[in-house]
């Protein structure tokens, strides 16, 4: 029996120190925004040139055991150099000037503002997950495992996001991809934003429509959608079809992370009423994937029900529901679901996804393109199947107690807290 104690802690003790060894192991040299060729980047002239070649990062590259241990994922695309045009603020959409610095805790953000008063947003590509470290993790010595998990999110999943967003009618940023370098237009933003790989996008708020819609008031956030509705009671409503559309496109691009704070809302004026149209933002996690020992215990539904998979089935879609849907839209009939599914499959055909995933360069889509266009067509088969499970789990849910995330400071009653409609 003693043996048999001291062979199990044997095999404890090893399994430990294979965790801790897979952990340690990444690149002396691992950095983000690296461009290829360009070692002396702060004496290069980029007035003078259109595109660089750059990887968004070469710090999660690894050897087999981290592969195994924590997952492949999408390493290889993080590292992979790609052909970016070099953009000079003065030179774009009229001349762009900061309005001011935004990001969340991963993404470094400037905000921006042309001539005619049109806003938009600089969104870093490189994650910093250092906000997200807990101080057991950094006891533990195991922060490498939170800072690795950005390998389950596809650094450029946002273009192809925006295509298939067009196939079935739905807004969205319109995200470029861009190099800025160091320049005069980044004042003292230089140091902390120049010389990196960005999203350059519409912002989800502003004065000034830039969308093809007609009669629009202005772009707003969830906390002052609040506001307006409290404003103007009945003579406000969401389009509730647009926003059923837009979760369920959610469900098949895998984006699992759709919090309150993640959409504008597009204020439109019919006479002497509103509707609010939802616009999806920060696609980061759109075809979020995970393997490896490690990552794949994390995303049980018993440790973090959110995190779930990219893969052909939808595992677990109690996990997809947000209080931000039960809020906006639990008590919509089953037959929205039901029609707003029936248009997806209609509209993203398999010619629709082949020309959003062809917006990648080649490198990119050669590594795992063909992969995500199975499990985009297999989830788009069954999407009639998840509308009905997710309608389901909404109705069985109640509805919130607290405010949105993003919403703790709306002046607002507590009714207007609970759900959209409970005025």
């Amino acid at each position: 029996m003693k043996k048999i104690i001291l062979i199990l802690l044997g095999l404890i003790l090893f399994i430990i120190a294979i965790i801790y060894f897979s952990l340690w192991s990444h690149p002396d040299t691992g950095h983000t925004d690296v461009l290829v060729g360009k070692q002396n980047v702060e004496t290069l002239n980029f007035k003078n040139m259109d595109s660089v070649s750059v990887a968004a990062a070469t710090m999660y590259e690894g050897a087999l055991l981290k592969e195994i241990m924590q997952g492949e994922q999408y390493r290889a695309e993080w590292a992979v150099p790609v052909k970016v045009p070099v953009l000079l603020l003065d030179r774009t959409y009229g001349g762009l000037t900061i309005i001011k610095k935004g990001g969340g805790k991963q993404t470094k953000s400037l905000r921006l503002k042309n001539g005619k008063d049109v806003v938009y947003t600089l969104r870093s590509v490189a994650k910093d997950p250092e906000p997200l470290i807990p101080e057991f993790a950094k006891t533990l010595g195991i922060e490498n495992l939170i800072i690795d998990g950005i390998t389950a999110q596809h650094p450029y999943g946002a273009m192809v996001v925006a295509k298939l967003a067009e196939a079935v009618h739905l807004p969205h940023t319109h995200p470029r991809l861009v190099f800025i370098p160091n320049q005069k237009a980044l004042g003292k933003y230089n140091e902390g934003f120049g010389n990196k790989l960005y999203w350059l996008e519409y912002e989800t708020e502003g004065e000034e429509n830039w969308s093809a819609f007609e009669n629009i008031i202005s772009i707003i956030d969830t906390e002052e959608l609040q506001e307006q509705k409290f404003k103007h009671r009945d003579k406000l409503h969401i389009d509730t079809p647009a926003l059923v559309r837009n979760r369920l496109f959610d469900i098949v691009i895998g984006d699992w992370d759709r919090h309150a704070k993640q959409w504008g809302w597009f204020l439109q004026q019919k006479n002497d009423r509103y509707i609010a149209i939802p616009l999806a933002s920060d696609r980061d996690n759109a075809f979020f994937t995970i393997d490896g020992l490690l990552p794949s215990i994390i995303a049980s539904k018993n440790v973090q029900p959110r995190l779930r998979p990219f893969h052909e089935e939808v595992d677990y879609m109690p996990g997809l529901v947000y209080p931000f849907d039960i809020y906006f839209l639990k008590g919509v009939p089953k037959e929205t679901f039901q029609a707003q599914a029936a248009y997806i499959k209609t509209h993203l055909t398999d010619a629709a996804i082949d020309q959003a995933l062809a917006t990648w360069p080649q490198e990119i889509y050669q590594l795992h393109g063909q992969e995500i266009r199975e499990i985009l067509i297999a989830r788009r088969k069954n999407l009639d199947r998840y509308a009905l499970e997710f309608y389901k789990v909404l109705q069985s849910k109640d509805y919130p107690t607290q405010p949105l995330k993003g919403s703790e400071d709306a002046d607002v009653p507590k009714e207007l807290h609970k759900c959209f409609e409970c005025l």
